[in-house]
């Protein structure tokens, strides 16, 4: 089997800041675009791995693009929302408030 260290990153870090671990799963896909890594969670969750502003948010996906960019390899997030999150309404609405800027780790070289 091979060896995917972005998703087991992402597993041991939203696992340790949950109150259900047993409920956190991530799919990945690969496709021209690079990896997808899907988080489904428990909705009781969702703040906890959101954070304040999104900044948890932003912190794991920079965390990602460096461990993408050691495997040559583009890595991204997408944080699946199930119905009964506690995300505001405006928040789902307002997409440019989760648009997180990673320029400085994009061209990354480790």
């Amino acid at each position: 089997m091979a060896d995917y260290k972005d998703k087991e990153f992402l597993e041991m870090v939203v696992k340790s800041i949950v109150a259900s671990p047993d409920k956190v799963s991530v799919d990945r896909t690969v496709d021209e675009m690079g990896v997808l890594l899907t988080l489904k969670l428990d909705p009781s969750d969702m703040g906890y791995v959101i954070g304040r502003k999104g900044q948890t948010a932003q912190a794991i996906r920079t965390l990602l693009k460096i461990i993408g960019a050691k495997n040559n390899a583009r890595v991204n997030l997408k944080i699946y929302e199930p119905e009964g999150s506690k995300r505001s309404h405006a928040m789902r609405s307002n997409d440019s408030a989760m648009d997180i800027d990673t320029s400085s780790v994009d061209d990354l070289k480790i």
